[in-house]
């Protein structure tokens, strides 16, 4: 902790992401009204005090709609990286632990996927399930998961040999017991600062599925979506993209802060 709170660009990171946790949780009473609330005699309205962030083209407030969509950024950031974390995690470890064929299969099928590039890779899964705000949270987490198989692996395969570890065996712990209690401890702030960055890249994906159509379909706030409705009114409207603009670079900036924060403050060597 002394390492994490000397890290002024950490520090920042927390800030903002407990900034965008507090707006996405207490949404529905700082915004001034409901994100789908029309008001067609004020469209297209530039910011005022009455409108902090403007209209959209049906009048909606914008300040509310970007509030809202955070909610539905850390959601989409938060589940697929999960369930990432899980698959991605539990592939490694049996990988890296009883080798052989079993981490020659696993590590062949990682390596397929991580042939592509992620957003490649996403559009795909996604354009052969469908679009859509579930199919885009399993896209992400197909393309998040080698990562954490290969990380977790690489920590296992120094684990497993050490002395401890080899100690527990002779005493007759088994495999399960040798994996839960010894070796996968080992590779927790590893994983920790993977989830972290993992967030800021979901978030990312999720956004630019939405601005393409295949993410979060209307009239459901999303910044991707905001984004991808503003271009067509640019450039007398620059605000409708400024704002969700904005919000996105923000949360990512804030995560990967934090992400590298973490790194330095769990890395002994530092």
């Amino acid at each position: 902790m002394r390492r994490f709170r000397r890290n002024r660009g950490a520090l920042l990171g927390a800030v903002l992401v407990a900034l965008l946790v507090g707006a996405a949780v207490f949404a529905p009473w700082l915004a001034d009204r409901g994100p789908s609330q029309q008001d067609l005699r004020a469209r297209l309205q530039p910011p005022s005090l009455t409108h902090p962030f403007g209209t959209d083209e049906f009048g909606r407030s914008l300040y509310s709609r970007v509030l809202h969509g955070a909610r539905v950024s850390l959601l989409t950031g938060l589940i697929p990286v999960v369930a990432a974390l899980v698959v991605g995690s539990s592939l490694g470890l049996l990988a890296g632990f009883f080798g052989g064929r079993l981490e020659g299969a696993i590590m062949r099928v990682m390596d397929v996927l991580l042939a592509f590039p992620s957003l490649l890779l996403a559009l795909a899964v996604v354009g052969t399930l469908g679009p859509g705000l579930v199919n885009a949270v399993i896209a992400i987490a197909v393309v998040e998961i080698p990562q954490y198989a290969r990380l977790v692996r690489s920590v296992v395969l120094g684990t497993r040999e050490e002395d401890y570890v080899q100690a527990a065996r002779a005493l007759g712990a088994g495999n399960a017991r040798l994996m839960l209690r010894h070796v996968l401890p080992s590779a927790i702030g590893p994983i920790v600062v993977q989830a972290t960055l993992g967030i800021g890249f979901a978030i990312l994906a999720m956004a630019g599925l939405s601005f393409l159509g295949l993410g979060v379909q209307p009239p459901t706030a999303d910044w991707g979506e905001m984004l991808a409705r503003g271009r067509r009114f640019l450039p007398e409207a620059t605000w409708l993209m400024v704002f969700p603009g904005v919000a996105v670079s923000l949360t990512v900036l804030a995560f990967n802060l934090l992400g590298d924060g973490l790194r330095d403050a769990l890395d002994p060597r530092s």
